[in-house]
């Protein structure tokens, strides 16, 4: 045997042990999941993250394939964020609210702690359409527009472990509301009309608010969407004075809770 294939079996060994130990990290995962859950303990210890961070920042410090390093173990603990969230959501998570609730930051924020897909409708409609939401809504009707949400939903059903971030008429219609109950848990969000005014009011992007960008005209849109929001939903976050971790955590406490895990 020449040294290059000694080389490659010494490769090899090591690819042995690593999934060897792969496997091993897998199930002490899941051991920790079964810990939380018999303590209550909270779902997000990101403390723990920031602790990892730190510890292989110094001792991987003067590596010279730090980066490489790092990227591995980035993929590893990605692994460990979709093992927790298969385990904690065996369906999509569907947001939906008024504009400027918060739905994309949320989904961002979910998709970084749980390392979920996560599917803006909005920006997949504009995308397939070739137009902006405005655009749309100018040529074609808002009628057309909600067709795609539609068709978007229903096609969105084969997924799982994915968040959904509704445009916010989205949950407006019955069947829509229907089609996100089928494989998904419909989270609400809320907030005040003047946060939404605040979060809103330099967008060009919203066409329900041409002419009527102000606090006034805000709340009775909002006040006429209310009821049929309330009865889509399956949990209500408000995210007034509230930053995007709080709410995901507020959120991910409600979803596991044992009365909405029984429903799944």
């Amino acid at each position: 045997m020449n040294e290059l294939e000694q080389f490659r079996e010494q490769v090899a060994a090591c690819d042995e042990k690593i999934m060897e130990m792969l496997i091993r990290r897998n199930q002490l995962v899941e051991k920790i999941m079964d810990y939380k859950e018999r303590h209550q303990l909270p779902v997000l210890q990101l403390q723990q993250e920031e602790k990892q961070n730190r510890y292989w920042g110094e001792k991987l410090s003067d590596n010279r394939h730090k980066e490489e390093l790092f990227a591995v173990f980035e993929c590893i603990r990605r692994n460990s964020k979709k093992i927790q969230a298969r385990r904690l959501f065996d369906y999509n998570i569907i947001l939906i609210g008024f504009m400027g609730v918060g739905k994309t930051t949320v989904s961002g924020c979910l998709s970084r702690l749980f390392a979920l897909d996560v599917v803006e409708m909005d920006q997949v409609i504009a995308e397939r359409e070739a137009m902006s939401i405005p655009d749309i809504f100018a040529a074609c009707g808002e009628e057309y527009f909600r067709d795609l949400e539609t068709a978007l939903l229903v096609e969105l059903q084969s997924r799982k472990h994915t968040v959904i971030s509704c445009g916010g008429g989205a949950a407006l219609r019955e069947r829509n509301v229907a089609e996100m109950k089928k494989n998904g848990k419909v989270v609400l969000l809320t907030a005040t009309p003047q946060t939404i005014y605040q979060r809103v009011k330099d967008s060009e992007e919203r066409p329900l608010l041409k002419g009527r960008r102000n606090v006034e005209a805000i709340a009775r849109l909002m006040e006429e969407r209310r009821e049929k929001y309330e009865a889509a939903a399956d949990i209500l976050i408000c995210t007034d004075e509230k930053s995007v971790l709080q709410v995901c955590e507020e959120l991910i406490q409600q979803l596991t809770k044992e009365g909405i895990q029984k429903n799944v």
